[in-house]
């Protein structure tokens, strides 16, 4: 049987080739300029099918978080985290942080996407960078 986390959709093709490449690409709506994410045949918005592949900047503010200590997943050895991040341009994806763990609260921490290979294929984690974060620059 094969593995169901390696089965692609027609829809998130694309995608996949883009972190292949090293950076990510969704789908961006050709009538309303609203990101898709997951990839979908119509934008959640403005149910328009028209779309365009179009790289994101990767940079991000974390959203939530949590640190698994059970297994779940064949491919996840616990201790792991699986983080919210919340792109600039402004979907929400789910990944892992890696490096070292931020101290205190991880909620609005900048990260960069980085990439790498997990399970046989390429995948996106979360990287904190140095940039501050969003309540940090709205209280100056």
């Amino acid at each position: 049987m094969a593995n169901s986390r390696a089965i692609k959709g027609i829809d998130d093709v694309p995608m996949w080739a883009s972190m292949e490449r090293g950076r990510l690409e969704l789908q961006r709506c050709d009538d309303c300029s609203a990101f898709r994410y997951p990839p979908a045949p119509v934008c959640p918005k403005c149910l328009s099918a028209h779309a365009t592949w179009t790289p994101v900047s990767g940079k991000g503010t974390i959203l939530s978080w949590v640190i698994f200590h059970r297994k779940y997943f064949d491919d996840h050895v616990p201790p792991y985290n699986s983080t919210a991040v919340q792109l600039d341009e402004g979907p929400i994806i789910v990944t892992q942080l890696q490096g070292p763990e931020p101290e205190g609260s991880w909620i609005g921490r900048r990260v960069e996407l980085a990439y790498g290979e997990h399970a046989g294929r390429i995948q996106h984690h979360a990287l904190l960078t140095d940039e501050p974060s969003v309540a940090a620059e709205a209280s100056q």
